[in-house]
């Protein structure tokens, strides 16, 4: 790309002034720098962390990555705030349970692949996380299924549900109090999973600190850690390795 906009200014066809907005990979707001160049770097526009901004700044970058005609995503985001920004843009959608308000770009899917990410959630209190994960995986263009309330403490309902959960591409499994729910799964299936710790439990969970180490200590094999209540990542990086699966490939636009 830096090649094909240098030839066009020494050729003529582009001026110095055309260029520069070519090559510019942010958008200086003020209080943010909103880098449309993200897209390009990594396959996916700049998301939106929503705890911490105003309703008018969130407004304000929500509307810079719309200009370029990129899906917007933003986390964390409460209702108060989601409601005031769906007056302005009723076209997007607010997941409540998730905390997520996202406006997607459709796309046509990739012919034949029948690939999907599994969200295995251990009980009802972890839904705001794994929500948090399947929505961030569906906005970023992934097939989601959903296994809910499948905890060690009936382990039977995560047998009734196996079978599906093996043949996805990459499972994300929630859990809190102790967190052993990823090593079970990390033990019945063949492809990589992404252990996310809820801070949901008493005293000595220690707001997810022991489901957290339960999960960096599993003999499961194949088994990656996030944060503790950190659903987007999970779900971020499993759309990573769904989209090797499903063949995507980096754009050849990019910069670097």
């Amino acid at each position: 790309m830096l090649e094909e906009i240098l030839m066009q200014v020494q050729k003529g066809t582009l001026s110095i002034t055309e260029a520069k907005e070519k090559l510019a990979t942010y958008e200086n707001l003020g209080f943010a720098k909103v880098d449309h160049h993200r897209k390009n770097r990594q396959g996916f526009p700049e998301i939106i962390y929503g705890e911490g901004k105003t309703k008018d700044q969130i407004l304000s970058i929500m509307k810079a990555i719309l200009s370029k005609g990129d899906s917007v995503l933003v986390t964390r985001i409460s209702k108060e705030k989601a409601d005031y920004i769906l007056l302005e843009h009723p076209e997007f959608i607010y997941n409540e349970t998730a905390q997520i308000l996202f406006w997607k770009v459709n796309k046509n899917e990739k012919e034949g692949y029948q690939g999907y990410i599994a969200i295995v959630c251990a009980g009802t209190s972890d839904l705001k996380v794994a929500e948090e994960a399947a929505v961030t995986a569906e906005v970023l263009g992934s097939e989601v299924r959903r296994f809910y309330d499948v905890g060690v403490a009936g382990i039977h309902r995560l047998f009734d549900n196996i079978e599906q959960i093996q043949q996805a591409t990459v499972s994300v499994v929630v859990a809190g109090m102790e967190g052993a729910l990823p090593s079970v799964v990390g033990g019945l299936v063949s492809h990589p999973v992404i252990a996310v710790p809820t801070s949901v439990g008493y005293g000595a969970n220690f707001n997810g600190l022991s489901a957290l180490l339960t999960m960096l200590n599993s003999c499961a094999s194949g088994i990656s850690v996030v944060n503790i209540d950190n659903g987007f990542g999970a779900g971020y990086n499993a759309v990573l390795i769904d989209n090797i699966k499903k063949g995507v490939e980096r754009d050849e636009n990019s910069l670097y």
